[in-house]
């Protein structure tokens, strides 16, 4: 514990509401601190976006009082001692200090007691990180930090801010997209702790357990150093279809980096690596992030080492389609919402398309249908997950495979199928308009219809026409 906190000189910019509510606290007798993660991204070089306050030295009514002067407030509960304030179009939470004693098991066992008058060392103990128990002193303009947080972001660790941190179980999830969002590597002590808490897993709601992945496959500058920390936490045997990749062998020639678990971690930082991985919106992030996490776990079930081509060898034959449903599994299980589990899936079990096309590239019609079979997915999602795969063995690196992948790039983008399969150009209205009456058999027609056009019998609505008088007059 440091007792003599450092301090550091910051110009942190806070918005023009924020700054008028601190001074009216301050001028009512307060001592405002701008606290938690704001800090941290200042300190990294990044845009704070979220501003939170700790007051010292005003009890609550007298706070929500001062602030409803300059804007709309709402006390959310005394039990959490926290004023929201909307004001200028954002809103910001002032929070008294408080004391936090465990009661009970899982994340939310604690009894919370607040205090106006704790001191700001006492009041950060009850954060989990270091780099979340900063302190920034608008009035000094300076970053004051009790407990080593400056240093650990030098240092690129996550640690923890004292014994209290295995108090809360999720504090073990929060490591790991914590370690993938700022590229950090956890704490042998924190990790420590991490493993003493392990008996709490099964307490923590599920709901919480995704919010925390989905932050990690969202946000992460490196997805892999979210893995090492979840592995290092002890914690990766919860999610038992990813701890089954390690250790787990693969062929040295085609996969000189090692196990799958290496592979994946490999593939991970590739994706991040070879792709604009980073600039896509946060729901295709999340898809393929999770999608190259998960590419190989079907290895798990169908590796052995078998004779092929004429040579022992490691080998994983039908591991995508295998694939395919453990993650779905895996996704179902921490509360992944429905639709994406379907989205990762389909781009899992279609990971290895170009290793089973024909030499000469895939027909049109095999892309056509590819399309189809990805949905809700999208080819151009595939290609992320493909690159990841591919350059996820180093330092083994095919020309050839690189030009599969670019030719498969042009030709989804020439037919037109880089976001979504084909739409039906034959419809139910244009049976109506050539006289066919509704009823059972017009799903059979526009079903028929529709797998013609995929192997490219029409192209336009003329066509359609055309081969439906054709397929008329054969039924």
């Amino acid at each position: 514990m440091i007792v003599e906190p450092q301090r550091i000189p910051l110009e942190l910019e806070l918005p023009n509401g924020l700054s008028q509510a601190i001074d009216k606290l301050e001028t009512a007798g307060a001592i405002c601190l701008v606290v938690g993660g704001s800090i941290r991204d200042a300190l990294l070089g990044m845009k704070p976006k979220d501003f939170d306050i700790e007051v010292y030295g005003l009890p609550l009514e007298k706070i929500e009082k001062t602030l409803s002067t300059i804007g709309k407030t709402d006390l959310v509960g005394k039990a959490f001692s926290v004023v929201k304030l909307w004001t200028q179009g954002e809103e910001y939470d002032f929070a008294i200090p408080r004391r936090e004693s465990k009661t009970g098991a899982g994340h939310r066992g604690f009894a919370i007691e607040a205090d106006a008058s704790m001191n700001p060392a006492e009041a950060a103990q009850r954060r989990d990180f270091t780099c979340n128990a900063l302190f920034y002193d608008p009035a000094r303009q300076e970053v004051v930090d009790h407990y080593g947080g400056i240093a650990d972001l030098k240092a690129h660790q996550l640690r923890h801010v004292s014994p209290a941190f295995s108090e809360d179980p999720l504090r073990a999830l929060r490591a790991m997209q914590f370690a993938g969002r700022f590229a950090l590597t956890l704490h042998p002590e924190t990790a420590k702790l991490c493993r003493a808490m392990r008996h709490e897993f099964h307490s923590l709601a599920v709901e919480r357990i995704w919010t925390e992945w989905e932050k990690w496959a969202t946000r992460s500058t490196s997805l892999s150093h979210g893995m090492l920390a979840l592995q290092a936490s002890g914690w990766l045997p919860f999610f038992a279809e990813l701890n089954a990749l390690v250790d787990l062998p693969q062929d040295p020639e085609w996969h000189p980096e090692g196990d799958v678990w290496t592979h994946t971690l490999r593939c991970l930082d590739a994706l991040q690596a070879h792709t604009n991985w980073a600039t896509l919106p946060p729901e295709q992030r999340c898809a393929i992030s999770f999608a190259t996490l998960c590419h190989d776990l079907g290895k798990a079930r169908c590796t052995r080492f078998a004779s092929k081509r004429g040579e022992k060898r490691w080998i994983s034959p039908g591991h995508d389609s295998a694939s395919a449903w453990l993650s779905e599994t895996l996704l179902a299980r921490i509360a992944t919402p429905k639709h994406l589990r379907e989205k990762v899936s389909r781009l899992v079990g279609n990971h290895h398309y170009l290793n089973t096309a024909p030499v000469n590239g895939p027909s049109n019609s095999s892309l056509r249908r590819l399309a189809k079979r990805l949905e809700p997915a999208s080819a151009r999602e595939l290609v992320y997950v493909m690159i990841a795969d591919h350059r996820g063995r180093p330092p083994l690196v095919s020309e050839e495979q690189e030009r599969y992948i670019k030719t498969f790039q042009t030709r989804i983008q020439e037919l037109e199928l880089k976001d979504s399969a084909p739409k039906p150009i034959l419809l139910g209205r244009h049976l109506i308009a050539l006289g066919h009456k509704p009823g059972k058999a017009f799903k059979a027609i526009l079903d028929a219809a529709y797998e013609a056009q995929l192997d490219g019998a029409f192209e336009d609505e003329t066509g359609a026409k055309e081969w439906l008088a054709a397929y008329s007059s054969r039924s």
